[in-house]
């Protein structure tokens, strides 16, 4: 697989380059949109992770443009803490999924993963606790047969927990990720919905346990977490 990484940040960008070289995933980087927008005229790639502040030209345009020419390389935005208005604005433009920052690498790693996947149009995927299924391609959650429909951000919740099955995740990680651009979750809201889950998933042998100190994980009723 080879990405192309629209970054400006550069302790970011060295980051995943790093991480992803290790996957056996080569990078190849730029920290603009100018130039961005050049290199997708020039070269072909599997996936693209676009932020969209970046200097030049904003990474909604180079998105923009990028459609306009007909290239249907999936592409995977980056956005400022949940903003709601930037992931709209990234999704009516053609991207294939969005992130918010900051995000947790083994998150990225299975949404690239899932999209590649469907590029390729590769059978789907899924990764499950007990009899709670869910479909990294569709994104959707089954439990047994049944389809479990869920508010947003339970949904988003949810999803954070299962790609991470069976190690904690932070309640850091957790808030920032279910923040839109109207407010910051609290810890408390935050509990709220864990609440909600956990009364949902009665039934599917999954569980969310809390790990003082840690944050929350999800395993197998029967399991006791690391």
């Amino acid at each position: 697989m080879h990405i192309l990484l629209v970054e400006d940040q550069l302790p970011l960008t060295q980051t995943l380059t790093q991480s992803f070289g290790a996957l056996g995933i080569q990078v190849s980087s730029c920290a603009d949109g100018l130039l961005a927008d050049t290199t997708l005229h020039q070269h072909a790639f599997d996936i693209v992770i676009l932020d969209l502040a970046l200097p030049g030209m904003l990474g909604i345009e180079v998105l923009r443009r990028l459609r306009q020419r007909g290239d249907k390389v999936p592409v995977l935005v980056l956005t400022a803490s949940g903003d709601t208005y930037d992931r709209v604005q990234g999704l009516n433009a053609g991207a294939d999924d969005y992130l918010a920052k900051p995000f947790d690498l083994a998150e990225l790693e299975a949404r690239l993963r899932a999209l590649y996947r469907r590029s390729i149009g590769a059978v789907d995927s899924a990764v499950g606790v007990a009899t709670l299924v869910f479909n990294t391609v569709t994104r959707r959650f089954t439990i047994g047969t049944h389809p479990l429909d869920l508010p947003p951000r339970e949904h988003d919740l949810l999803e954070a927990l299962i790609v991470h099955a069976g190690r904690p995740v932070s309640k850091l990680v957790l808030t920032q990720r279910l923040s839109g651009c109207e407010a910051v979750l609290s810890n408390e809201a935050l509990e709220i919905y864990v609440h909600r889950l956990r009364r949902r998933l009665d039934g599917s042998g999954a569980k969310i346990e809390t790990l003082r100190g840690l944050g929350y994980v999800l395993v197998a009723a029967d399991d006791t977490p690391a």
